[in-house]
């Protein structure tokens, strides 16, 4: 999941070639949504909320789409190696949103440490000069990406309280369904229809964002947040920003400077240490249960 999840980003700046962000945006979650919703019936999951659902699960289909479209904007505007070094800051917020939840874990002086560390490498990408062919305006991409990462944070530790309580398939597919008439709404108001020429990359992009990322990632990180604290297994993901800079080094030939490695070991650095897992043999035991 890790390896794809490092590719989401240039992905997202390859079909971008093509078709604008919001656009993108849409195709790729109708994508997703189809498939999600065809396990789901495999599953014999019922997709129908149940009495009580639906608030909640409207709350966490507005927040993705906030979250998905500073992605796509923001990784419009910056390189993919900054974009993917920023949004993979994400297990920080979460773990700062989860310290105010009484399923999650506490911050300790060790994990507010990694916190520090980890912001410290944001800062320092933040402020770094991308390749300027691949960035329009990176210092407005930078800051949506910071933020699409503080919302995907929250997101992960919203999503971990609601599959107590609500089949994990069906808060997945409600969380995309509710994203797909948004999406399409803004996208015409505010896109033209089309970026570029269409061509075989930027269609196999918006195919790998909705099959591997939209469907296959999003289904097995909900079925594990339903087991495990968001923060642990954020922690997993810390190898993600370097599987993103080799695939724009590969894919953009996006030089990798110095900055943009200081800056991804010292988020990875921190996020390994803010999402560790706990030593208590009683609080491992809750979490694997």
């Amino acid at each position: 999941m890790s390896a794809v999840w490092g590719g989401n980003v240039v992905a997202i700046k390859l079909g971008l070639t093509a078709i604008p962000p919001l656009w993108s945006a849409f195709w790729r979650m109708l994508l997703g949504t189809l498939i999600v919703a065809a396990f789901a019936l495999t599953q014999r999951v019922s997709l129908r909320p149940v009495e009580g659902e639906a608030r909640s699960l409207v709350t966490l289909g507005l927040l993705f789409t906030a979250q998905i479209s500073l992605l796509n904007i923001g990784t419009n505007l910056t390189s993919p190696g900054f974009a993917v070094v920023l949004l993979n800051s994400h297990p920080v917020f979460a773990n700062l949103a989860g310290h105010f939840q009484q399923t999650e874990e506490k911050l300790s002086a060790l994990r507010i440490l990694g916190l520090m560390l980890a912001m410290a490498g944001v800062g320092y990408v933040f402020l770094g000069k991308p390749e300027p062919s691949l960035a329009p305006s990176p210092i407005l991409g930078n800051l949506l990406m910071v933020v699409s990462a503080a919302l995907l944070g929250v997101r992960s530790v919203y999503t971990r309280r609601l599959v107590q309580e609500i089949e994990p398939l069906r808060a997945v597919v409600w969380m995309m369904l509710v994203s797909v008439p948004l999406f399409l709404v803004m996208a015409v108001l505010r896109e033209p229809v089309l970026a570029g020429p269409v061509t075989a990359p930027p269609v196999a992009a918006i195919l790998f964002q909705g099959i591997a990322v939209a469907g296959f990632c999003f289904i097995v990180w909900t079925l594990l947040l339903r087991k495990h604290p968001a923060g642990t297994i954020s922690m997993f993901a810390f190898t993600v920003p370097f599987f993103g800079v080799l695939l724009s080094l590969w894919l953009f030939g996006e030089p990798v400077s110095p900055r943009l490695l200081a800056g991804a070991a010292l988020v990875t650095a921190g996020i390994v240490i803010v999402a560790r897992p706990p030593r208590a043999p009683w609080a491992q035991v809750t979490a694997e249960e």
